[in-house]
């Protein structure tokens, strides 16, 4: 197969991380004998010292005319001053999944066998299974609605509109993923989605609700679906975790929920994401930030953004078994005991580097 991937390092420690998740593809692509055209973009805080803009029209005409992006993270205390609309969160993060059509976020939150001492839960918690799947829609709600403020800056607003073309396209990707997952599972249960609201005080909650309702009831009856206040998930997710599957719920609670998944598997440097529309390039991430505390010291775990890459790989190319072959390596990796700093035992043997832990990974891949 030939594919063009746009890649997009960022800010902190992004470049270090995304090097190893393009080592790892071009690993893929030796292997499967694919054709992997990976050109390298600026974006975020490095973009706006580089040309002043954190989102160069280079960067997202290249995004645009790619199969997939590859993105490492962006922002950072040294552009916090700059105006709202100029910042790279908005300008960049916020207009590439805009400009992209991308308006579903693919979350996955597992804890891998090795990393079981890792969750903070306790080990009864974690002995039930932790493999749940958060979709969150990406282009509504407060983040994208009217907002003010008034009385002189004393009082202030923002508005969460969704429509109901904007449910329906998010929920029906919930319940696709929902079945794909049921069949991919080593001891599969039945497909399930839960959904999150807060119907019991918004509006939008229950337009949220009836809509998901009533798709579920039209054309995914083989799923099963329950409804959820977001109090109620935020407390499950710590003390039941296996109860779920996929989670399907508005931008701000998938944002917090999402979040708080990724510390009950045990690092937040575990975790990859999708953000994807219904054609064109998707975008794939580690879910966490460009940590400047860290950035050069050659200890970031770069397994968010190889497992990133393995979502792009599935997604964006339909090449599933690349994919589970990417996973495996990371597996394979963790079974023998290498860590990153923030997987790491205090007991256990010394840490390796991003890039060893890279290395690694592209060795169990290649069978090196």
């Amino acid at each position: 197969m030939k594919a063009k991937i746009a890649i997009l390092p960022g800010d902190g420690v992004g470049p270090e991380i995304v090097a190893e998740a393009v080592k790892v593809l071009e690993a893929v692509a030796r292997r499967f004998g694919h054709d992997f055209e990976m050109t390298e973009h600026p974006v975020g805080g490095a973009a706006y010292d580089r040309c002043g803009d954190c989102l160069p029209e280079t960067t997202l005409a290249a995004c645009k005319a790619a199969d997939a992006v590859l993105l490492g993270a962006v922002g950072g205390p040294k552009w916090d001053t700059l105006a709202p609309e100029k910042r790279p969160e908005r300008r960049a993060l916020l207009t590439l999944r805009s400009e992209l059509g991308l308006f579903a976020n693919l979350r996955p939150a597992k804890v891998w066998d090795p990393l079981k001492t890792a969750s903070p839960l306790k080990d009864e918690i974690v002995a039930r299974g932790i493999d749940l799947l958060i979709v969150r829609e990406l282009t509504g709600g407060a983040y994208f609605g009217k907002k003010g403020r008034g009385e002189g800056g004393k009082s202030a607003y923002d508005m969460i509109p969704y429509a109901e073309h904007e449910i329906l396209r998010v929920a029906r990707m919930a319940f696709e993923a929902a079945r794909c997952r049921h069949g991919r599972a080593v001891a599969p249960r039945p497909p399930k989605v839960t959904s999150v609201d807060k119907a019991n005080v918004l509006e939008t909650s229950r337009l949220w609700r009836e809509t998901v309702t009533a798709l579920h009831a039209a054309e995914y009856a083989d799923v099963a679906l329950e409804h959820l206040y977001v109090d109620n998930a935020a407390m499950q997710l710590v003390r039941d975790p296996a109860r779920f599957d996929v989670i399907l719920t508005e931008n701000m609670f998938g944002d917090i929920l999402s979040d708080e998944a990724s510390q009950i598997t045990g690092s937040i440097g575990m975790l990859p994401s999708a953000s994807l529309g219904t054609s064109g390039a998707g975008l794939y991430e580690p879910i966490h930030g460009s940590a400047p505390d860290i950035t050069g010291k050659g200890i970031a775990n770069p397994i968010a953004t190889i497992l990133s890459a393995a979502m792009l790989l599935r997604h964006a190319l339909g090449l599933s078994g690349e994919a589970d072959a990417i996973e495996q390596a990371v597996a394979d990796v963790l079974a023998q005991g290498l860590r990153t700093p923030d997987i790491a035992s205090p007991d256990g043997p010394p840490t390796v580097t991003t890039s060893e832990i890279g290395d690694a990974i592209e060795a169990a891949l290649t069978g090196k």
